[in-house]
Parts: structure tokens; C-alpha cells; sequence
């Protein structure tokens, strides 16, 4: 069934009205179904719509402001979903194109991130500073990974592909695994100059 634009602003403008008095309860009590009815299917027919339109609740960020490696490890997986609270995990098919840019940005940059400046400096250093840039590796890779997860999640949702997701779970999970294992020990972040 298809509705116009109009026609589901309408539904949305009368279903969100005040209850009637109840002396008028009973004769608008079916016209009220009727609307509810006519709302729900609207709204799961213009899922994909919503998406489009979605408002952002994300910002752009300089990586050394967003990264989670800096402190103790043990906690990135807290870390990481805090940078993604704003987004309604229950509805990802409302996350708007500019919050899913920034979603894959933040995965790109801190994978660029692990690449020219973790690795190098983890190579470079050796005894408790090697283990701390180690687990801020970690920690950063959490990051990317819950990024990539995130990101697959409302690719798919919104009619794309997540034939990758199953095996970046894994990824993400042996990472938080790895940071668990390490709590309480000093993680070190490294500055790295990239933008979500």
C-alpha cells in the first residue's frame, strides 16, 4: 500500500493530537484505529525514507579528541560505545547518511591510526612501554572494530550488504578480549593527525 507524503504528515499531525474529552471518546474511537492503522503501515513502508532523512546526531572530530587509548586498558569496549550513545541501536534504519560517513571515518582513521603511528611505535619501544603501546593498540582496535561493526549493522538494515559482519564480530570480540585480559595496565595512546 502506498501513501503520499501529505497523506502520512496527516497521520502523524492526527495520531499526535491531544486524547478527545470523553464524552466524544466513543465516536471517535474507531476513526482513531483507522488512523493507527493507516500510521503503522506508513511508517514501515517508508522505512528506507527515514533513513534518508534521518536527522545526525554525530560530529566530525579530530582523532587525538575521539581516540580511547590514552589511561588503563580494560574498558575500551565501554569507551567505544560512548563515542556511539547518541545513536538509537534500536532503530538503525534512522541513522542519517552524514552519521554513517562519520561511523566508516572514525573506522578508517583509526585503522590508519594502528597502521602509521601504533605499529611503529610499538616496534620502536620495548619493556612496560612497548606492553602499555600495546594495549593502547588494543584499545584502538576495539575502536575501529566496533566502527566496522556499527557501520555494517546500519548498512544492512538499510538494504545493504553484511556478508563481513560475522567475521568482524569475531574481530571485535577477540580484541575486547584481549583488553579485558589486560585491565588495569597503562595503555598509551599515539598522536595521529586524521579526522572522522
Amino acid at each position: 500500500m502506498r501513501f503520499s507524503a501529505a497523506f502520512v504528515l496527516l497521520l502523524t499531525v492526527v495520531s499526535a493530537s491531544p486524547l478527545p474529552k470523553k464524552e466524544k471518546a466513543a465516536a471517535s474511537s474507531s476513526v482513531s484505529s483507522a488512523v493507527a492503522s493507516s500510521t503503522a503501515a506508513a511508517a514501515s513502508s517508508t522505512s528506507t525514507a527515514t533513513a534518508a532523512t534521518g536527522g545526525s546526531v554525530l560530529t566530525a572530530a579530530a582523532y587525538n579528541d575521539f581516540q580511547i587509548s590514552s589511561g588503563t586498558a580494560g574498558d575500551a569496549q565501554t569507551k567505544a560505545n560512548a563515542l556511539f550513545s547518541a545513536i538509537d541501536m534500536n532503530n538503525l534504519a534512522s541513522v542519517s547518511a552524514a552519521d554513517l560517513k562519520i561511523i566508516k571515518g572514525i573506522h578508517d582513521v583509526a585503522e590508519d591510526a594502528e597502521v602509521q603511528a601504533f605499529n611503529p611505535a610499538v616496534k620502536a619501544a620495548s619493556g612496560d612501554a612497548a606492553t602499555a603501546l600495546q594495549n593502547g593498540k588494543i584499545q584502538n582496535k576495539v575502536l575501529k572494530l566496533t566502527a566496522e561493526v556499527l557501520g555494517i549493522q546500519v548498512e544492512a538494515v538499510q538494504g545493504g550488504d553484511d556478508s563481513d559482519l560475522a567475521a568482524e564480530q569475531t574481530k571485535l570480540a577477540n580484541n575486547i578480549k584481549l583488553d579485558t585480559a589486560a585491565a588495569g595496565q597503562a595503555s598509551t595512546a599515539v598522536p595521529f593527525d586524521g579526522t572522522s
